[in-house]
């Protein structure tokens, strides 16, 4: 089993854990007064390593896939959410790739450099004289 994201940059502490839970509220639309339980879900979600870019990232996706309605709008209920199993879970599935990897582009080869005029217009009485042999060979 993979482990989860690393551990983010900010320190675990009080100010972590309410910055944590103002952006689901904001990302959310609630307004969920942080009490000592739920403080110790975001204290165990956060250190299990999760950032707020990871936060941001399950919440955008269970939105659109409850909008899209293939999850139910219980999957954003916070006691669910702060789940470490089910977060890591719908972290990963937010992470899938539905589609191969584009391939890479293929790299164009540099165009020869320009001709000089002399060499253009050799290039053009070239052309010329195998068109008039063409021409005598079709008579």
């Amino acid at each position: 089993m993979s482990s989860p994201a690393s551990p983010s940059a900010s320190p675990l502490n009080a100010a972590a854990i309410d910055q944590a839970h103002q952006l689901y509220c904001q990302l959310t639309g609630q307004s969920l007064r942080l009490a000592f339980d739920r403080e110790r879900m975001w204290y165990e979600l956060l250190r299990a390593g999760y950032s707020l870019a990871d936060l941001r990232q399950v919440i955008t996706y269970l939105q659109r896939e409850i909008r899209a309605g293939r999850r139910n709008v219980g999957a954003l209920k916070l006691s669910n959410l702060l789940q470490p199993d089910r977060f890591e879970e719908d972290l990963q599935i937010s992470r899938v790739r539905l589609r191969p990897p584009q391939p890479p582009p293929v790299a164009l080869r540099p165009l020869p450099p320009a001709l000089s005029a002399r060499e253009q217009e050799q290039g053009r009485q070239r052309a010329l004289e195998y068109l008039r042999r063409f021409k005598s060979t079709l008579r």
